[in-house]
């Protein structure tokens, strides 16, 4: 088969990492990619915002499959510019993307087919949204209704918190995104991340993280697209998956078939667990970053019949197998992140970081002049697997201290909940 991936982050490399190693794969191709990803794939300067560019790429190589990585494209609906003219998609159509796309569309589903998540109100303009949180007070949740590239939630724990974020997402600083604002209960208990492959019909269970969003150690400082993750979550007891499912995910699937928009890709279930169980966060509708990442470290099966089945509707007829260890990746960020990356800086060590255990997965890095240099806000994935989230860690840490990186930084407590379990 002959595929093309969609995507440039450490999660695309992940995937491309899974997807090179099929038998069935032919030739794997990636826009736009990234240096990691070209050990895999070969690169291809195509603008995935220029769909009809993309459609004549995909024909004139013919592609058998397209895996789309990132939100943007699907929500823009790339998915849907493919199958028009017969090519096979990884990812929902989109109507379906309003999962992620739209914050209010999201809990308004949730309202209507009974999915518990937290009360919230939705207002399109700023000063009844002040009025109604200061009618609630605070903790409170503010979100930016659209994509606002995971910086458009607040956890505002104090009320002026809270009007800050208001007045970001109406004067502009989450551009049409935060044209609309949903303002949501705050909930408490533990968050874990849940992953389903979809085909519209059929949901398959596909493994729990959990990740870190705060950019500091001990979970302080401003939200960041994750800092680093760990699988699998030991809060996702069989019984908290199995709610999840009868709870949460199937009537979504349910109800996105009845509004007649039925999903057809990966369902990432946002999940906050408390006294009353499982209650949604949000949905996102691809892989998380950098969930993605221990999810391919451990998963046994070949990715590309997974996916092959999710887009011909045979996902009933399938199972995931995982192995049993821990995997968890550290992200290595640029000084500046999240607010002002450094571009350009040089990296070292990277290859001499590796190990049989310990896979390397560039997020955001690009070749200048032969040399590895930084070009995002997170640069590396540095990931491992261990007999315990303990060893994971330790082997982790130990491949983070073999990259020679002064203007680089990561945190120094990935996957503490876990580890502190083992130590109960």
């Amino acid at each position: 088969m002959n595929v093309l991936l969609i995507g440039s982050g450490g999660r695309e490399h992940a995937l491309a990492w899974r997807l090179a190693a099929s038998p069935l794969l032919t030739k794997l191709y990636a826009a736009p990619g990234n240096p990691g990803i070209a050990r895999e794939a070969e690169l291809v300067g195509l603008d995935v915002d220029d769909h009809d560019a993309v459609r004549r790429f995909c024909l004139d190589h013919g592609i058998d499959l397209v895996v789309v990585g990132p939100e943007a494209p699907l929500v823009a609906g790339l998915a849907d510019d493919l199958r028009q003219v017969g090519i096979r998609v990884f990812g929902p159509s989109k109507a379906a993307a309003q999962l992620e796309g739209s914050k209010g569309f999201t809990k308004d589903l949730c309202a209507r087919f009974g999915i518990p998540t937290g009360a919230y109100r939705r207002f399109s303009a700023l000063e009844p949204a002040k009025a109604y949180v200061r009618e609630q007070g605070a903790p409170i949740v503010i979100k930016a209704d659209g994509l606002a590239a995971g910086k458009g939630v607040t956890v505002a724990m104090t009320l002026e918190d809270a009007l800050e974020a208001l007045d970001a997402c109406f004067d502009g600083s989450f551009g049409s995104a935060g044209a609309e604002v949903v303002v949501e209960e705050f909930l408490t208990g533990e968050e874990a991340s849940f992953f389903c492959l979809c085909d519209g019909i059929t949901a398959l269970p596909f493994g729990t993280a959990q990740d870190h969003k705060r950019v500091g150690d001990g979970d302080t400082g401003p939200n960041t697209g994750g800092m680093g993750a760990y699988s699998p979550a030991p809060v996702m007891t069989p019984e908290i998956v199995e709610r999840t499912m009868r709870e949460i995910v199937e009537p979504t699937m349910r109800g996105m078939a009845e509004l007649g928009h039925p999903f057809q890709g990966v369902l990432f279930v946002g999940l906050m667990i408390g006294e009353e169980g499982p209650k949604l966060i949000e949905y996102n509708v691809r892989f998380g970053d950098p969930e993605c990442q221990v999810l391919m470290m451990r998963l046994k099966e070949d990715l590309l019949v997974l996916l092959n089945a999710a887009v011909d509707g045979q996902l009933a007829h399938t199972s995931a197998r995982w192995r049993e260890e821990t995997a968890l990746t550290v992200v290595m960020a640029a000084r500046g992140y999240p607010a002002s990356p450094e571009k350009g800086s040089v990296i070292r060590g990277v290859d001499a970081a590796g190990r049989d255990d310990v896979e390397i997965f560039h997020a955001g890095t690009a070749l200048r002049d032969g040399a590895l240099v930084a070009n995002g806000g997170r640069v590396l994935n540095v990931t491992a697997m261990g007999a315990s989230a303990g060893m994971a860690q330790t082997l982790a840490y130990e491949a983070v201290a073999r990259i020679d990186w002064p203007e680089g930084f990561y945190r120094r407590d990935i996957g503490w909940r876990a580890v502190e379990r083992e130590k109960a």
